[in-house]
């Protein structure tokens, strides 16, 4: 008689904060699957659970501790024999959570995922965080995608030169380290090769990307030709741009969001407040002016750019009259996405030592204020759809209604905006799939989202099949 088979053990994830974050969380699912464990959805059946945390602002920072604290009852009374917690909040407070925290059996930092298999391996010790500085995504790492279908993130670079006052970044992630173009091409190459057709480039200052490599003056490490290249890789269909620092851009940079095919006319760029004596307290090295000029430049030089940004409300010595200088900004530039933060007094942040606090009530109401302005914009920019034929990348069956399509438009990121509901498409040959592109023209728009009826897909090849280390996973479970 043949043995039985063995199960394999299983694991769960939780990736919580930005996509940074869960570019991280898909190396480590890849060296998860890389150990043979098996993902399940459910903590309840994991045997590990791994919690990848953000520790940048209060609010999350308490998601993280909150998460941490629901996993370990499972560790208490589940399946569940080992709790790990990695990212940037055990990079930041380490003795801290150890102490206070004894259900965790392992603490990995903000670049310690690849140690994840010394702990699979029941080989590793407590307390693994390294030094913030010490790794950079490459493309030879395990990684398994977790997202949609047809999307993906790409870091190019980890780690932050700026020194913003409001920011701990550098002390959550160390000084910038760019990867280099070929790694990055190689790494856009392995996932076209697995049905990727959206490439989301990322990185805490994109704009600064190859400054610190060899050589980082030459043509070949700056952002523009990397772009370029990205763009040029087969199979691939969008690309997009994420975390612009507000500062002149290269001409090539804007002729190529402007006019290539294949890089969408969408720029994120926090631009952080307008008022000129915020932005010094904030040391951003720059004035309202400059940005004004900024985003006029580029409303003229792109056809069609969706903009997005974010802004700071409640830092330190913020008066009302440059709140309203903040609000007059966002009405006039008409910003199609906006974000916006209510400032968190981080402790090793330079802001901490400011005087003039602005209590945490007016912080709130400048933030339900703004919020609305940007969502009258939203709404009045979306109803502009209604009626219009759009390009649209499928994402799979709508969580509400298994009949329904869900996907995006160009101008909506991944996890970020809005999406586009589909339906329709009866008299299609073939009904669309996940990672499909297909046209759609637009019936009803609210606030953020689009519904929209099915006209044509766009047939495509595709992959036959996929190696272990490149398989995709069900969505991860993710912060709120």
């Amino acid at each position: 008689m043949a043995a039985m088979k063995r199960p394999r053990p299983t694991i769960h994830f939780v990736s919580l904060g930005c996509p940074k974050n869960r570019v991280d969380s898909e190396v480590m699912l890849g060296v998860a699957a890389d150990a043979r464990y098996e993902h399940v959805d459910d903590p309840a059946r994991a045997e590990v659970i791994v919690v990848n945390t953000c520790g940048f602002i209060g609010a999350a920072k308490k998601e993280s501790v909150d998460t941490i604290l629901e996993m370990a009852e499972h560790r208490r009374a589940g399946r569940c024999t080992k709790l790990v917690v990695a990212g940037c909040l055990s990079q930041r407070y380490p003795e801290e959570l150890a102490a206070g925290m004894p259900e965790v059996d392992h603490f990995l930092g903000s670049s310690d995922m690849l140690k994840l298999g010394e702990v699979l391996r029941g080989r590793a010790e407590r307390m693994l965080v390294g030094h913030p500085a010490d790794w950079v995504v490459r493309a030879s790492d395990p990684r398994a995608l977790s997202g949609r279908v047809g999307s993906a993130w790409v870091k190019l670079a980890e780690g932050c030169n700026r020194t913003c006052a409001f920011c701990v970044i550098p002390e959550l992630r160390g000084k910038q380290r760019s990867r280099t173009p070929d790694d990055v091409v190689r790494e856009v190459e392995e996932l076209t090769a697995r049905g990727v057709r959206e490439v989301n480039l990322v990185s805490q200052d994109t704009v600064a990307y190859g400054r610190d490599l060899p050589g980082g003056a030459s043509a070949e490490a700056r952002l523009a030709p990397l772009v370029r290249r990205v763009a040029d890789v087969p199979g691939v269909r969008w690309v997009r741009l994420f975390y612009l620092y507000p500062e002149k851009l290269d001409p090539e940079l804007v002729e190529l969001v402007a006019h290539h095919p294949r890089v969408l006319p969408y720029v994120d760029m926090p631009l952080q407040h307008a008022a000129d004596a915020m932005l010094r307290r904030m040391r951003r090295g720059h004035g309202g002016a400059r940005l004004r000029r900024l985003v006029d430049e580029l409303r003229q030089k792109v056809p069609g750019l969706t903009f997005r940004t974010a802004f700071i409300v409640g830092h330190p010595g913020e008066s009302a009259a440059e709140f309203e200088e903040l609000c007059d900004f966002v009405r006039a530039a008409e910003f199609e996405h906006l974000g916006v933060f209510r400032y968190s007094d981080e402790e090793s942040a330079a802001s901490h030592a400011l005087d003039a606090k602005v209590p945490a009530l007016v912080a709130a109401n400048r933030w339900r204020r703004l919020m609305a302005i940007g969502r009258r914009i939203a709404a009045r920019k979306n109803a502009a759809f209604v009626g219009r034929e759009l390009e649209v990348l499928v994402e799979g069956a709508s969580e509400e209604h298994e009949l329904v399509l869900v996907g995006r438009h160009r101008g909506q990121a991944p996890e970020i905006d809005g999406q586009v509901f589909l339906s329709g498409g009866a008299e299609l040959d073939a009904p669309p799939r996940a990672g499909d592109l297909v046209r759609a023209r637009v019936t009803q728009a609210t606030d953020y989202d689009l519904a929209a009826g099915l006209v044509s897909v766009e047939p495509r090849d595709r992959p036959a099949g996929t190696r272990a280390r490149g398989r995709t996973l069900p969505v991860l479970r993710a912060g709120a």
